[in-house]
């Protein structure tokens, strides 16, 4: 038999057929329908009289930052109705772990015909009724949720990763969110909780920061956090960040503001940006990539000021600006809020969605929080819509173990709300611990989320504390 076969040529071209392809209906629409524009500030009552240069002032809207709940109803008039008003005023009284501070610049993104609903209010200004009724706190929510000074090396520099450290150079922000992670440290005390005060003096601090990163070579990656870099005076900052990109074994640096959103009037000033374009300069010289990280909740809060900041800071040579979000419920977590305000984000004002973080387990925060399975959600509905590089990923900072992508669990008893997690590497605390990558690390769902079953477990185990705590 011969083994010869018919050239290809004997079976002609192949052809396809036409394609079938097109634009489909889809669960999330795009293009937008939100308008990028920067809302008319001068149909609150408040600001009715305040001119342009007025409020592109970074000095006029320090100045006129809200701080409290009658300030906060100056500003809006008869949209902040009695009712409203008294459910925050109760909420300060009772719930509240950060003060109030809202720049104009926040107000202005809120919806004013609707505050009730509005997502910037609800996690700026929340009210005593959002809180669940039954489960403020979550049993094992405590103040510094995350253990970072029970990490720190040097007072305020926390080495939780083999390779990076977080320096929390001030406990101030421009404004104060209502689930601040680091709200045992940060702002001022309320009602609730009295705040840790730094206890030596700052220079002190940050030159002992510095001397550690000096003598630990493996360090490479430094967040330079707080509180927020928008507080620190120029001048404070440069000076610091200098040094900082003189250590060798610095290659990365991050400077971490909620400020670039909340106040972007403040890095529009001629010293600030001078001073962030020695600072970029200095970094290209040494080959360092310094990169800037805000924190934006909410497509409506991406407007033409913040992108026009963001601008000013990418064309200075700063590698990127990424955001990274919290999910927080009725603000952002619907697949729908979420992708709005990741294309807001990449198309208006050029910021990188980088995290969505679990909201923390801080005391009084448990009406936010969302599920890991809620979370694992999120991140599928969101998949395939925007560009790969600019998919967000949803991560859970677990107590002891660090981020972690919701979908990295170990084991997940959904009953209990209780989730496991494994490490590979140890914290500055576990250098001598044999046990630290065997072990299993809990992580707690919302108990409202869990079936009732769940829900009496924790029950059951509030109980048993209380009675373990009583006298005998």
């Amino acid at each position: 038999m011969s083994d010869q076969r018919p050239a290809p040529e004997a079976f002609g071209r192949p052809k396809r057929q036409p394609g079938k392809a097109h634009a489909a209906e889809q669960p999330f629409e795009y293009p937008l329908r939100r308008e990028f524009v920067e809302p008319d500030w001068r149909r609150l009552p408040g600001y009715r009289d305040v001119e342009r240069g007025q409020w592109e002032s970074a000095q006029w809207q320090r100045a006129h930052t809200v701080k409290n709940l009658a300030e906060l109803k100056r500003a809006l008039g008869d949209f902040l109705d009695d009712e409203l008003y008294a459910d925050i005023e109760r909420d300060q009284r009772e719930r509240a772990t950060m003060s109030m501070l809202i720049p104009p610049q926040m107000i202005n993104t809120m919806n004013e015909r609707d505050l009730r609903g509005d997502p910037v209010r609800r996690y700026m200004a929340p009210a005593f009724s959002e809180r669940h009724p039954e489960w403020t706190s979550h049993p094992m929510a405590s103040r510094d949720s995350l253990h970072e000074a029970d990490m720190w090396a040097v007072e305020g520099l926390t080495h939780r990763y083999p390779t990076k450290v977080l320096a929390e150079m001030i406990p101030t922000c421009p404004q104060y969110c209502g689930h601040c992670t680091r709200m045992d440290l940060v702002g001022n005390d309320t009602a609730q909780v009295l705040k840790y005060k730094f206890e030596m003096k700052q220079q002190e601090r940050w030159d002992a920061m510095l001397d550690y990163l000096r003598r630990t070579p493996s360090v490479r990656d430094v967040v330079v956090s707080g509180g927020d870099v928008a507080n620190l005076p120029i001048a404070r900052l440069e000076a610091f960040m200098m040094k900082l990109l003189d250590i060798p074994n610095i290659r990365d640096v991050r400077l971490a503001t909620k400020g670039l959103m909340g106040i972007p009037q403040h890095f529009l000033q001629d010293e600030v940006l001078a001073g962030y374009e020695r600072i970029a300069k200095r970094a290209h010289e040494r080959g360092v990539e310094v990169a800037i990280h805000t924190h934006i909740n909410a497509a409506q809060q991406v407007t033409p000021l913040v992108a026009k900041a963001v601008r000013a800071l990418l064309d200075m040579g700063f590698r990127d600006v990424r955001n990274q979000g919290v999910l927080l419920r009725g603000v952002n977590t619907t697949p729908q809020q979420l992708l709005e305000l990741c294309f807001m984000l990449i198309d208006h004002a050029k910021v990188m969605p980088y995290y969505f973080y679990v909201c923390d387990m801080i005391p009084n925060a448990e009406h936010w929080r969302t599920s890991i399975a809620e979370a694992q959600e999120l991140q599928f509905a969101i998949m395939g819509y925007l560009p790969g590089f600019a998919t967000p990923r949803v991560v859970c900072d677990v107590p002891f173990v660090g981020k972690r992508w919701v979908h990295m669990v170990s084991r997940y008893d959904r009953t209990r709300g209780i989730s496991y997690w494994k490490k590979n590497y140890r914290t500055g605390i576990e250098y001598d611990d044999p046990d630290a990558l065997q072990r299993e690390y809990p992580y707690y769902d919302p108990v409202y989320t869990l079936p009732e079953e769940g829900q009496e477990y924790w029950r059951e185990f509030l109980r048993k504390r209380e009675r373990e705590l009583q006298p005998v």
